[in-house]
């Protein structure tokens, strides 16, 4: 069994122990070379732990690896796997639906405020010298709009009730049953970008919802409404963004995931001074590090055990 290696994830945690006795457990500290670098670490492995998304497995590696059966993620998304080519190929992959939902949510939380407070932009603005007064924003009695009511955007709802803020959501399946038990309103997605103040993005990336926000959507949205996303990167056009916040349209945006991690030097959203940004670290915090370890390792047991769980190909 062999963990995947973006550190500091699944090394030295205390829940490696319990696979003793399960097989040979080999971990690796630093993310592999290239492509013939990641087939040789893992050669003769019947079960991959791969931390995060920044290793990626498709048909190609499969065909290279026909002792490997299993993968698990140390993380939510699957978009670093071909599901399609695993199934093909039989190997079984699990994730961790759910599991760090509460901590990624208040991760995306705190960014809302930070942008509502204009926190970076006033902190910048006091280090120059500059005092500036009513330039922020009260959230109480606003809109949250989200896109995609799974685990992370049910928690958002929840979060935003509780300061008082009206909640509207869009999800490819909406039902009366699930707006129920959440406390949305489920509305179209033009309604949801028009009627909101804050639009929150917990969809998964799939084919669908590529560039699920573009000039289009940007445009329909509030004058001075805020963006976060904390699903993907590649949910969002970062052009139509970065264009939607210098011409003003948008008070502010708070973003944790971008398409190439870690995003270039020249990234649209560097030049942007109403944002607020963190490097994909919404559940990296020593408990969501330790739920996404736990869980990992419990995928590991239920497939040896003969019962995968949280199977996804």
């Amino acid at each position: 069994m062999v963990p995947g290696d973006d550190p500091p994830q699944i090394q030295g945690s205390p829940h490696l122990d319990r696979l003793k006795g399960l097989g040979r457990v080999v971990v690796h500290t630093d993310r592999p070379k290239n492509r013939a670098d990641k087939i040789a670490r893992v050669e003769g492995a019947g079960i991959i732990m791969n931390t995060r998304g920044t290793v990626k497995w498709g048909g190609e590696d499969f065909a290279q690896l026909p002792d490997l059966k299993m993968i698990t993620s140390c993380s939510i998304g699957t978009d670093m796997f071909d599901l399609e080519a695993a199934k093909y190929h039989g190997v079984v992959i699990c994730n961790q639906p759910g599991r760090t939902a509460p901590v990624v949510a208040e991760h995306m939380f705190g960014l809302m405020l930070a942008v509502a407070k204009r926190a970076a932009y006033f902190t910048a603005r006091l280090r120059r010298g500059e005092w500036l007064r009513m330039d922020n924003i009260m959230l109480r009695g606003k809109t949250l709009g989200i896109l995609g009511t799974g685990a992370i955007g049910a928690e958002m709802a929840r979060l935003g009730r509780a300061i008082g803020m009206k909640t509207l959501a869009w999800t490819f399946h909406p039902s009366e049953e699930r707006a129920g038990a959440l406390g949305v309103t489920f509305k179209s997605m033009d309604e949801v970008m028009r009627e909101s103040d804050v639009i929150s993005v917990h969809v998964k990336l799939t084919e669908e919802s590529r560039r699920l926000m573009g000039m289009d959507q940007f445009a329909r949205m509030k004058r001075n409404s805020i963006f976060l996303n904390g699903a993907r990167g590649g949910v969002v056009d970062t052009d139509a963004l970065a264009h939607a916040l210098n011409t003003g349209h948008l008070m502010g945006a708070g973003i944790d995931v971008f398409e190439e991690e870690p995003p270039p030097a020249d990234h649209p959203l560097f030049a942007c001074e109403n944002v607020i940004l963190t490097p994909h670290c919404a559940d990296m915090t020593p408990e969501g590090v330790d739920l996404l370890n736990s869980g990992a390792v419990d995928n590991v047991i239920a497939y040896l055990e003969g019962n995968p769980r949280n199977r996804v190909a």
